[in-house]
């Protein structure tokens, strides 16, 4: 394991080493172009870079003052991208004439002004309040209002989502609230909260959280699988193995990111589902995410397969490490179209079909 970090931090410095080199040129790219020149000249000539380390980094850049030029590597909000930012910005080095961040910073939010054509987006139009679900007591479901009509809902939604992700700062937009819909004033349904009260309403609902669950594990022993079975429309065989067990776990919340790691294969001439030699080789790359990840602390679902893709699935307290782990199980494995994705999911609706099995 040490070895693969090892490996890991060698590709960001090779990013710095050469950063390094061409520092000054970017400086003067950033301090004297303007938005073209930025683009062909920084942007253009770092992604490539930075390609091969991860793909899904993204930039912002300008002067903090007349000295100092910022550099903001982004993921868009991806989960599954942000520890990679994060590692990169720890990676660089202490740089003069340079603030480097990983991730959009939270803003104070009188300074956080938004305009999408005529719609406005301020703390002045912008308000909010939640939603409690006796079934989802954990779940953090709010509601965006804005001060004025819903009739465009695309570009309102729009103008809200880049309010919220410069207020909040992109790590917590993305991680601290697990659903939210977006009306006008005149759909409004409850008294409505000044947007400006929704960091602290966030902090006090995830010190909470951490309260109610800092003390809950899953005990495997309990662990009980069971194959199921169920046709595709296409008439098309599926195959699952299923922990049911684990999906009745009354403390599913304490688990909230849930990873599902997707494999192609040819199954044309098997109605969709792997060969013996495919099979074989699905089941020893599973087996070590599994192994791997259940050494930080994640629990395996199950999987399933059809169609020519299997599909394996975990949960876990935190989202960083699932990332690193399946990252490297897809790299290990050109032989296969691989990818895989990491989201918030509380009460594993992801599963819901299979929670009903028996």
């Amino acid at each position: 394991m040490e070895e693969k970090k090892y490996k890991e931090k060698l590709e960001y410095k090779d990013f710095w080493d050469w950063f390094l080199t061409m520092e000054k040129t970017f400086f003067k790219v950033v301090k004297e172009g303007g938005q073209e020149a930025i683009e062909k000249d920084f942007f253009d000539i770092i992604s490539p870079k930075l390609n091969q380390i991860n793909k899904g980094y993204y930039f912002l850049t300008g002067m903090s003052d007349d000295s100092t030029a910022e550099l903001i590597i982004t993921v868009d909000g991806e989960i599954k991208n942000i520890v990679f930012a994060e590692e990169l910005i720890e990676a660089a080095p202490k740089l003069k004439h340079w603030k480097i961040t990983a991730l959009k910073p939270a803003m104070d939010i009188q300074n956080v002004h938004v305009g999408i054509g005529d719609y406005k987006f301020s703390k002045d139009t912008i308000f909010f309040y939640s939603n409690e679900h006796e079934e989802y007591p954990d779940e953090i479901d709010l509601v965006f209002v804005y001060q004025g009509t819903a009739e465009n809902k695309e570009v309102i939604t729009t103008g809200i989502c880049i309010f919220l992700d410069n207020f909040l700062g992109e790590l917590n937009f993305a991680t601290q609230i697990d659903t939210f819909t977006v009306i006008g004033i005149e759909q409004a349904g409850k008294e409505l909260v000044p947007v400006e009260k929704l960091k602290d309403f966030l902090e006090w609902r995830e010190r909470e959280f951490i309260e109610k669950y800092k003390s809950t594990e899953w005990d495997d022993k309990e662990d009980e699988f069971s194959i199921l079975r169920a046709d595709l429309e296409n008439s098309r065989p599926l195959i699952a193995c299923i922990n049911l067990s684990l999906l009745k776990y009354g403390a599913r919340a304490s688990y909230p990111w849930v990873s599902v790691l997707k494999t192609h294969y040819n199954g044309d001439d098997n109605d969709g589902l792997p060969e013996k030699e495919d099979f074989e080789k699905l089941n020893d790359i599973e087996n070590k995410a599994i192994e791997e990840l259940k050494k930080n602390g994640y629990l395996y679902v199950g999987r399933e397969s059809a169609d020519n893709i299997k599909e394996s699935f975990f949960v876990g307290k935190d989202f960083r490490q699932i990332a690193k782990v399946l990252k490297k199980i897809v790299q290990d494995n050109p032989d296969y179209k691989m990818s895989f994705g990491i989201f918030k999911d509380k009460y594993w609706q992801y599963f819901k079909d299979y929670d009903k099995a028996d």
